[in-house]
């Protein structure tokens, strides 16, 4: 947000008094259409610089690839430099794939990375590196800790060259990939050698499964993979059953556009290969379930466990949910859009899966993977979550960088997607919505309604999707499933409001929609789209018509058997770098807090216990209850 603030005054002070004769008509041209839109300047992008030839080439650089003849589905590749004559600190290595990807200079490029709100001072190549590593790295390398001798006579050396090793993460993204040494850093690059092309052992193995709640019955389920390989294949499940999958994908011509190619339509593009999908039936409620997905032509997984939900109606949920996560690099490269805090937050929930806490389901509210528009980050992002989302509904919701771009349909114009506009989102995580680009939904599990929306999509009222919050609401059993949780991507309170051009509440969005959660008696609204963690009192039209009292062990707890407004919780802390509280004297705010984590929340049919966990320190942070 607060960047947003001096990049718009950036455009507007240039916008005056700018010479930008140097930039190319096209980038001119998008510049205009951009503006106020998008994080774009001029300024920054005549402070780009072309790729140049490197001005003394090096005959003697070799970069090898120490790895067996093909790639495994994960594995850390181990590239060796040598041959170098003076090591830089500007000197750089990118992992690009495919590996025929033109790697050239392309300065219209910034503009594509910019559109996405990412700032960072990356190479402008034509088609993106996957990820990135400068070569010092390797703490040896600018001292010359690993040397060889290129050149003798008579015995003695007369050029002597440095070297490094460098480590680099990789998942099986299908296409064959190599590693490409610059220097000149990422401002001034210059191409100095490349691997040979890498290839993986089976780019056609199915890979990163996930789970997802078809109905509230919890005796079917869908399970969805990525592959190769369009031919359908096969879940196998339970007593010898099994279930065919449907395939999709999709390609560039899906993507959004404009006059300036989206990221997802030029240089971020890599193919996703083949979506497949199956619906697993007959299963039971609150079970165990080993599984395995293939087939005999491309192979199988391995043997994976399952655990189904608790139908609509039971006694029982424990959930996990949060907002905001993305993904981030298990090596030391950089990359396009990094969410530092993920990889812990995926930890935390990891081991209190697996240490038997009995959690049935996770909700991710918005802002899945931020690949937007750099489409081989959907890989990494599934590959990170596929130990959860493996064996437990992984429920979704879209938030504005899996959907929003210009002319699209969307609610607002931003170019946050990068130009996927759902289609990514929708394809990996096929919900029980109304229809495709409906991205709205209910379920019900155990004691607990969920009404999940897209707060990028047309909510005004009479809107499609208004009428159908509306009635989706007013039709809760509130004697089967006593509580009500509304669930979508951009919060209606928060103390981190942004900035008058982009704020981060939208005042239209409140006043259509929040007497339906009054009308409706909602309980616990879950939002993210800010990324901190924030609590409310009971709250309607920032007044607080209830507040909570502490219980004997001293947690705040809301009663609602004399129902008054719901409680609003912002749990946008999953992974995206945190955003501090710029207000602090709102009477509705009552904890307010600034650390990765997620909520992990326990429903039986009298109370709804929700904590607030710590991904650093595993303690809970903060914790409430409403009860009945």
């Amino acid at each position: 947000m607060r960047s947003l603030v001096v990049t718009i005054l950036l455009i507007i002070i240039l916008s005056i008094n700018t010479d930008a004769s140097s930039l190319p008509e096209r980038l001119l041209r998008s510049t205009a259409e951009l503006r106020n839109h998008t994080k774009i300047s001029e300024f920054r992008l005549v402070n780009r610089r072309k790729l140049v030839e490197c001005p003394d080439p090096n005959p003697y650089v070799k970069v090898r690839v120490t790895s067996n003849p093909t790639l495994s589905d994960e594995e850390y590749v181990t590239v060796n430099i040598t041959g170098v004559l003076e090591p830089s600190e500007t000197d750089w290595v990118a992992m690009v794939s495919p590996s025929h990807s033109d790697v050239k200079a392309c300065l219209e490029n910034a503009v594509m990375y910019e559109q996405t709100g990412d700032f960072n001072s990356l190479p402008l190549l034509c088609h993106y590196p996957v990820k990135a590593q400068y070569v010092s790295n390797d703490p040896e390398y600018l001292k010359c800790g690993k040397s060889d001798c290129d050149m003798s006579i008579a015995g003695i050396c007369v050029t002597k060259t440095c070297g490094a090793t460098l480590s680099f993460h990789v998942v099986n993204i299908r296409t064959d990939i190599e590693f490409v040494m610059f220097t000149g850093g990422f401002e001034t690059p210059c191409i100095l050698n490349r691997s040979d092309p890498i290839k993986f052992a089976n780019p056609n193995q199915p890979v990163y499964a996930h789970v997802a709640s078809v109905d509230s019955t919890a005796t079917s389920m869908r399970l969805t993979w990525v592959s190769g390989d369009p031919s359908p294949q096969q879940v196998q499940y339970g007593d010898a059953q099994s279930a065919q999958s449907s395939v999709s994908t999709f390609s560039q011509a899906d993507m959004c556009n404009s006059s300036l190619e989206s990221p997802a339509v030029d240089f971020g593009w890599h193919d996703p290969g083949f979506i497949h999908s199956a619906i697993m039936t007959g299963l039971r409620p609150s079970s165990n379930y080993s599984y395995k997905y293939g087939s005999d032509s491309v192979g199988w997984s391995d043997e994976m466990k399952l655990r189904t939900p608790p139908p609509s109606g039971s006694d029982d949920l424990k959930f996990l949910a949060y907002g905001d996560m993305g993904k981030a690099p298990l090596d030391s490269s950089v990359e396009h859009y990094i969410q530092p805090g993920s990889v812990s937050v995926v930890k935390a929930m990891e081991e209190a899966v697996s240490s038997g806490g009995g959690v049935d389901s996770i909700f991710h509210i918005g802002d899945i993977s931020y690949a937007t528009g750099f489409m081989a980050e959907w890989d990494f992002f599934l590959h990170l979550i596929s130990p959860l989302a493996s064996q437990l509904p992984y429920m979704t919701a879209i938030g504005n960088h899996e959907r929003d771009y210009m002319d699209s349909g969307s609610v607002y114009p931003t170019p946050d997607s990068g130009g996927e506009c759902g289609v990514a989102y929708e394809t990996y995580f096929p919900m029980p919505t109304v229809a495709k680009d409906k991205p709205w939904y209910s379920i019900e599990q155990g004691p607990v309604h969920f009404t999940v929306i897209s707060t990028e999509h047309n909510w005004t009222q009479n809107s499609e999707q208004y009428e159908w919050m509306n009635k989706d609401m007013a039709a809760v059993n509130r004697t089967t499933t006593p509580w009500l949780i509304f669930t979508g991507h951009r919060p209606m309170y928060t103390s981190s409001p942004g900035n008058p051009i982009f704020p981060s509440v939208d005042d239209q969005f409140i006043d259509a929609v929040e007497p339906l959660l009054l009308a409706n008696k909602v309980d616990l609204v879950l939002f993210g789209h800010v990324h901190n963690y924030e609590r409310t009192c009971a709250v309607y039209k920032e007044e607080c018509r209830g507040m909570p009292t502490k219980d004997s062990n001293g947690v705040d707890t809301y009663h609602n058997s004399n129902y008054s407004a719901p409680v609003h919780a912002v749990i946008g802390m999953a992974g995206f770098e945190l955003d501090n509280f710029t207000q602090t004297d709102n009477s509705w705010s009552l904890v307010r807090i600034t650390k990765f984590g997620y909520l992990r929340v326990q429903a039986t049919k009298s109370e709804l216990h929700a904590e607030l966990v710590n991904a650093d320190s595993r303690n809970v942070d903060d914790g409430f209850r409403i009860i009945k």
